[in-house]
């Protein structure tokens, strides 16, 4: 995948930016988004002509969809747009403001993006929409309700739209990107295992792109807890 015009929604840290660098090293046009304008303006120094920068929150709904309008035109256009803004805590507590904060971001801003995303291509005639979703979004847990819930949400809803495009005959890709532990920050899990570097990430993500994958597991040894979590009996997962 090279000179393509490609979104990445969330792209000041962690896999969002990883990932931006690498399509950028690979000859792409790529959108970058986020809160930090500061952080956008020092990427957007390192390669001028090959990013286009817009700061905005996606959790507030009321603007999100004027910036990504801003965006595309400045662009000429999007092929590609990936969901990497995301958040994810424990709260074994049920602290309800922990729990919001994660609906907001991972159901609502989510679901505007997708839709839009969607929207625009079906208009477009083509395109490819992608989302990081998470392993954590196949079963409940216990230390994080809200965080695996939503990402059960996100890898649902990823499975409509790609129904919907299928139905609709429309030339459109979704994929899912379903991550297990990748080194950054934003990684909180109490029990940490098989974790991988965030360059190794962004490299099989790449390559999941250019594939036109429907579900891309990083790294990749992920597929088999995958398929094992999936299938784990209730008892056993209720004693996990």
């Amino acid at each position: 995948m090279n000179d393509k015009k490609i979104v990445i929604i969330g792209a000041t840290s962690g896999i969002g930016r990883a990932l931006a660098e690498t399509l950028v090293s690979a000859g792409n046009k790529v959108g970058i988004t986020g809160r930090r304008e500061a952080i956008l303006r020092d990427m957007k120094a390192m390669r001028p002509d090959r990013y286009c920068i817009r700061a905005f929150d996606v959790t507030d709904t009321e603007t999100s969809i004027a910036h990504l309008e801003a965006l595309a035109a400045a662009m000429g256009g999007i092929d590609v747009m990936v969901i990497s803004a995301g958040g994810g805590d424990t709260n074994e507590a049920l602290d309800f403001g922990i729990e919001r904060k994660m609906i907001d971001l991972n159901v609502s801003a989510f679901t505007q993006l997708a839709d839009w995303a969607f929207a625009y291509f079906q208009r477009q005639g083509y395109g490819h929409l992608a989302a990081i979703t998470s392993i954590a979004g196949m079963r409940g847990s216990r230390q994080a309700p809200a965080y695996s819930a939503t990402k059960s949400y996100q890898i649902t809803y990823l499975q409509s739209l790609r129904q919907k495009a299928y139905h609709g005959r429309m030339p459109i890709t979704v994929t899912d990107i379903c991550p297990g532990f990748v080194d950054t920050p934003s990684a909180k899990s109490p029990v940490r295992f098989w974790v991988g570097p965030l360059p190794k990430a962004a490299n099989q993500i790449y390559r999941g792109l250019c594939k036109r994958r429907k579900v891309v597991y990083i790294t990749r040894r992920w597929r088999l807890i995958a398929r094992l979590y999936r299938w784990l009996p209730a008892w056993l997962h209720e004693r996990l």
